[in-house]
């Protein structure tokens, strides 16, 4: 939990108590790899902060899933739009790796939106993080090769990425596996 305080300090220093207040209504949660966090039709009711571990957004499919997010330690993750509007979630997110969350509720959120000073602060720290990491996605699908999303990719995460399938970073950067598979005998 110091992990996250160090995190929100960097962003807004808050009191002992209003850190008080946030913590108590923090919950800590360890779930192996491949895990489901979020099924297609579920609320989403946390927003949580990723103590470690890998976390990807998808839409199930018949035969391959389309993965289109990744989320690393030290960073929110949420089906962020199921939470803010508490209805059904139109994806899923599953762990990657064993990894540990540290969870609000949409109800615990709001109280600390309440009663700390900061609250609203570190909200909205929350919320302008996710929408920067979608716009940046956009971008990435409208102006950067296949090539330079996979390069981009392993340059951030270099460690992690080495724990994600094949399959599931082809999908996220647009192409199929075999494609991947010539990109990185390019480049190798």
């Amino acid at each position: 939990m110091e992990q996250i305080r160090k995190h929100f300090d960097k962003i807004v220093r808050q009191t002992d108590k209003d850190w008080e207040v946030f913590s108590s209504r923090l919950t800590r949660r360890a779930f192996p790899k491949k895990t489901t966090l979020l099924k297609v039709g579920e609320k989403e009711n946390h927003l949580s902060f990723i103590q470690e571990g890998a976390i990807r957004f998808c839409i199930p499919k018949e035969f391959d899933d389309l993965t289109f997010g990744f989320v690393f330690a030290d960073n929110f993750v949420s089906a962020y739009d199921s939470f803010l509007t508490q209805t059904p979630s139109t994806y899923q997110l599953e762990t990657l790796t064993d990894t540990i969350l540290w969870s609000l509720t949409y109800q615990d959120l709001q109280k600390i939106y309440d009663e700390t000073e900061v609250g609203d602060k570190i909200g909205r720290f929350a919320s302008e993080n996710l929408y920067l990491k979608k716009a940046k996605r956009e971008l990435s699908l409208l102006n950067e090769t296949a090539e330079q999303r996979y390069l981009k990719l392993f340059t951030e995460q270099p460690h992690l990425i080495q724990q994600i399938p094949l399959k599931y970073i082809a999908s996220y950067i647009g192409i199929t596996p075999q494609a991947l598979s010539r990109i990185r005998k390019r480049i190798s």
